[in-house]
C-alpha cells in the first residue's frame, strides 16, 4: 500500500507543495486559514500520516535507540526490553530491538543495522567478550555511544550495569556448603562469556574458603540452555560422578539439570540440591522450586535507559559502571 505524501495532496488541491508543507506544520503567517482548513480536510481523507523517519533525518536525529540481547526466550531479558522501553518511551526515544541467538556474526550484523539505520545509541548483553570488540570500538569513535548491561566487558571503558556476579556465586555457594554439601559440581557457562569466568571464580573460592578441593571434573561447560543442562546431568551419571549438589551459570542450565535428575529419580534437594544465578519467574513454576540469585531487571533496565539517554545527549559526561545489588531467594531445591 502507498502512503499518501505532501505531493499527493497538493496534487489532489492543485496547489504547490510549499504550501502544503507550511499548512500542515501549522505556518499561520503564510497560509490562510480557508487554505489550511482545506489541506488539512484532504489530508485527513487521503490518511496522511508524518513521515517521522524524513523529519528526524532532517535534524540529524532519529531519536532511536537500538537493544541487542543474546535471546529472547527467557523472562530476563523480555522483562528488561519492556522496562527500558517504557523508560526510553518517557524520555522520547523510540526503540529498535535484535537478538544474537548467542551468536557473535549475528551481533555483528545486528550493530551493523542499527548503525544503517542511524540509531543514536545502543544498550548491549554481549555475546562474546572478544570477538566484536573492534566493532564496538569503531561505532563508539563514530559517536554512537553504548551501554554494556548484564553480559558486559572489562576491557573496554564503556559504561555498564550489572550485579557482583563474583559475591553473589561465592554467597550461594558459601550457604550450601554450610548446609552440608560438599561435592558440589559447577555446570558453568562458556569462558568466552564474563559473566561466566566471574562466577566461576566465586564457586572456586567458596570451596577454597571451607578447605574443599577444586575437581576438574566436577566443573562442567553446561552451555546457558535447558539441553545443556540436561547433558551435563547425563555426563555426570554416566561417568558415576558423585556430587550431592549442582551450582549452575544460569536458570536455563538449572531447568535442564533438574529435568534429567527427577528422569532418573533423583531426590531434590535430598539427594542433590540445586541453585543458579539468573532466575526469573520459571524458577517458582516447577517442583521443586529453584534457589536462585535474582537480578533487579526492572532497576537494571531502567538505569541502563537512562544512562544511554545521558551519553547521547551529553556525550562528554564520563563512563559509569553501576553494580547493582541482586536477592537471593532459597526455595525447595537447597
Amino acid at each position: 500500500m502507498k502512503y499518501t505524501t505532501i505531493i499527493d495532496i497538493a496534487q489532489a488541491l492543485g496547489i504547490s507543495k510549499s504550501t502544503v508543507s507550511r499548512a500542515l506544520r501549522g505556518d499561520k503567517q503564510n497560509v490562510s486559514k480557508e487554505t489550511r482548513e482545506r489541506i488539512l480536510a484532504m489530508a485527513k481523507k487521503m490518511g496522511y500520516t508524518r513521515n517521522e523517519l524524513a523529519v528526524n533525518l532532517r535534524k540529524q536525529s532519529t531519536r532511536t535507540i537500538g537493544i541487542v540481547v543474546p535471546e529472547m526466550l527467557t523472562p530476563f531479558y523480555m522483562n528488561f526490553i519492556t522496562y527500558a522501553q517504557q523508560e526510553l518511551n518517557r524520555q522520547g526515544y523510540r526503540v529498535t530491538l535484535a537478538q544474537s541467538h548467542e551468536n557473535p556474526n549475528a551481533e555483528l550484523a545486528n550493530l551493523q543495522m542499527f548503525e544503517d539505520y542511524r540509531v543514536e545509541g545502543i544498550l548491549i548483553s554481549v555475546c562474546h567478550t572478544e570477538k566484536n570488540l573492534a566493532t564496538y570500538q569503531r561505532i563508539m569513535k563514530k559517536g554512537i555511544p553504548m551501554v554494556f548491561f548484564d553480559r558486559t566487558l572489562s576491557s573496554l571503558p564503556i559504561s555498564k550495569v550489572k550485579i557482583d556476579d563474583y559475591l553473589k556465586s561465592f554467597f550461594l555457594v558459601e550457604q550450601m556448603i554450610r548446609r552440608g554439601k560438599r561435592r558440589i559440581v559447577h555446570l558453568a557457562g562458556p569462558d568466552y562469556i564474563q559473566n561466566s569466568q566471574e562466577r566461576k571464580r566465586g564457586y572456586r573460592d567458596a570451596l577454597e574458603k571451607f578447605h574443599l578441593p577444586y575437581c576438574p571434573e566436577y566443573v562442567i561447560d553446561a552451555g546457558v540452555d535447558f539441553s545443556g543442562g540436561e547433558q551435563a546431568v547425563e555426563q555426570l551419571l554416566k561417568q558415576h560422578i558423585a556430587f550431592d549438589a549442582l551450582f549452575c551459570f544460569t536458570e536455563m542450565s538449572a531447568l535442564g539439570a533438574k529435568s534429567n535428575l527427577q528422569k532418573h529419580g533423583v531426590q531434590i534437594p535430598d539427594e542433590v540440591a540445586i541453585a543458579c544465578i539468573s532466575g526469573t519467574d520459571l524458577c517458582v513454576l516447577v517442583h521443586p522450586s529453584i534457589t536462585a540469585v535474582e537480578q533487579p531487571v526492572k532497576q537494571m533496565a531502567e538505569e541502563a535507559a537512562r544512562l544511554i539517554v545521558q551519553k547521547v545527549e551529553h556525550p562528554e559526561l564520563p563512563d559509569k559502571t553501576i553494580i547493582l545489588e541482586a536477592e537471593t531467594i532459597y526455595r525447595e531445591s537447597t
